[in-house]
């Protein structure tokens, strides 16, 4: 069966909104994070355990955590923490940003070494969440006898990898459980999948958890839900999105966006976290919508 995410929109009213979603029958609640960004976001630690707090039942996840940003012990720490304060719910979705150079000049990191960053702290987190007194020599951390305490009671605590590129695919079968791309399409997805499978397969390693992150916007009116689809994930990206919702994106009346979600499913996603693309205003009624009228035909 797939397991059907959303993401919170409520940066005030995370704990709430969690609940809402809970109820209304998903699997897995997300947010992203950014220091800067073009629009309101928060922090996905934070948000998350409001979450946690506020619910029982459904899973957790980083969509995503920008790995760079942050020293790895202590990514490993508040990864750990939230996956106990919330009984082994919390997954760690992961990537490294980049398209927004100024957070990570305001957080002192260079944006060029994003990707060895990142590598360096999931190795790192990986020995931190399963081995006590961790000694680790890397090229951005060093560590003698370091503990996390308490552990995840999930082992392992799954990492999800996002990303669009080869090097995205690598990390996410040397160094994660779980592959979570956006801005992909099924044919895209299907050959990612198919990469990252057969590294794994060379290292003796099962196959890669199938994601997808996909933002979305359903509609009674089909080109009303594609017109703020566009609205919307132009101004995130301070790109035009015009041309580029009906390949990115789900957009339409909810039967429109069921026939364009089930290539996704066949192309292998097993998880899939749906992100509103949508004003304000309207993101209440697009979950709604959501929830009652499309997830239902793939239950």
């Amino acid at each position: 069966m797939v397991a059907f995410g959303i993401t919170l929109t409520r940066i005030e009213g995370a704990a709430a909104q969690a609940r809402e979603f809970e109820e209304a029958g998903f699997d897995i609640v997300g947010t992203g994070e950014h220091v800067s960004f073009n629009v309101s976001v928060s922090n996905s630690f934070i948000s998350l355990a409001a979450a946690a707090g506020a619910t029982s039942r459904i899973e957790l996840m980083s969509t995503i955590v920008l790995v760079p940003l942050y020293p790895a012990a202590l990514l490993a720490k508040l990864a750990a923490t939230l996956d106990v304060a919330s009984g082994g719910r919390y997954h760690l979705g992961v990537g490294i940003g980049g398209e927004l150079p100024r957070e990570f000049e305001a957080c002192g990191v260079p944006v060029a070494e994003r990707g060895p960053r990142t590598d360096e702290a999931l190795a790192l987190c990986r020995r931190l969440f399963s081995e006590r007194e961790v000694d680790f020599d890397g090229r951005f951390t060093t560590c003698r006898g370091v503990t996390i305490d308490p552990a995840p009671i999930q082992r392992p605590l799954p990492i999800w990898v996002a990303g669009r590129q080869k090097a995205a695919m690598r990390r996410a079968a040397n160094l994660a459980d779980g592959w979570l791309p956006y801005m992909y399409t099924p044919e895209m997805l299907h050959e990612s999948i198919e990469t990252i499978d057969t590294i794994r397969r060379a290292d003796g390693k099962p196959p890669i958890r199938r994601g997808l992150f996909i933002f979305t916007c359903v509609h009674p009116n089909g080109d009303e839900a594609r017109r703020m689809a566009a609205e919307r994930l132009s101004k995130q990206y301070a790109q035009d999105f015009s041309r580029l919702v009906g390949r990115y994106a789900l957009a339409g009346t909810p039967d429109e966006v069921a026939t364009q979600l089930r290539p996704f499913l066949d192309a292998g996603a097993e998880t899939v976290m749906l992100s509103s693309a949508c004003h304000q205003s309207y993101v209440d009624e697009n979950h709604r919508l959501l929830a009652a009228e499309v997830l239902p035909a793939f239950r």
